[in-house]
């Protein structure tokens, strides 16, 4: 068992939320009981994950897409009312990190997205944008069958090249107005979670591929690994709960 407070403040240390202008809270987003012993976490905090965690009889949600985004509708009622009505009906504190969590070098959406397709040599080329190679050169063709065969989901493939991929930049999530700083950096290919119609000109007027690969299937990884670090830090229980979505 260990403390709502004391989690938090081993998570601040680590992900150090502070450094972050971010466009929702990070952190405590609902306030729950003072004690946990389980752990649920997940990407988004919608309602399926919620009653997934009272299920576990879960005494905290991990998120990476929690609540009260900026430019959001402040009033308290339909989906949201719901949402926060059962967290606080079954004392579950909701926790959610956002671009710390993308950013994070160990617990990051995009350095575990590289240990989960293998990437090498994983380093920051620009702010959240990130870069390595290939452990060997593939074809377009090739890179979308790796993408599948580790995300669950069949990549969304646009623009020209090279033959054969061996640099890569990538952004999890909705990072696809990042392909500019791939192309600068001379990358072969770019990934992201989601695409814009201005996205495809860009790859094929600046001779770059694009791969969007969902932007739930590449943010899965971030708070699994978070969650894992704090489950192991104060011996309490984790489980990931992956409610599928196909964006």
């Amino acid at each position: 068992m260990a403390s709502r407070n004391e989690i938090l403040a081993a998570v601040s240390q680590w992900l150090t939320p502070d450094n972050f202008q971010d466009y929702c809270p990070n952190g405590l987003q609902v306030e729950g009981c003072d004690d946990v012993t389980r752990i649920v976490s997940g990407v988004t905090a919608s309602q399926a994950l919620v009653d997934a965690a009272i299920a576990q009889k879960a005494q905290m949600l991990l998120v990476h897409h929690g609540y009260f985004w900026k430019g959001e509708d402040a009033t308290i009622r339909g989906m949201k009312r719901a949402r926060l009505k059962a967290l606080l009906e079954h004392d579950i504190n909701l926790v959610a990190y956002h671009l710390p969590l993308d950013d994070h070098e160990r617990f990051g959406n995009n350095i575990q997205l590289a240990r989960i397709l293998g990437i090498q040599n994983p380093r920051v080329l620009d702010g959240l944008v990130w870069q390595g190679e290939l452990p060997q050169p593939m074809t377009v063709e090739q890179l979308a069958r790796h993408l599948e065969s580790c995300l669950g989901r069949v990549p969304l493939h646009v623009g020209q090249g090279v033959a054969e991929i061996s640099t890569l930049g990538w952004c999890t999530g909705a990072a696809q107005g990042y392909i500019a700083k791939a192309v600068d950096a001379g990358l072969d290919a770019f990934i992201s979670g989601e695409i814009s119609e201005p996205t495809t000109h860009t790859a094929r007027e600046c001779g770059i591929h694009y791969f969007s690969a969902g932007h739930h299937a590449t943010e899965r990884y971030g708070v699994q690994a978070l969650g894992e670090a704090i489950a192991e830090r104060f011996g309490l229980e984790h489980r990931f709960v992956d409610c599928d979505n196909p964006v």
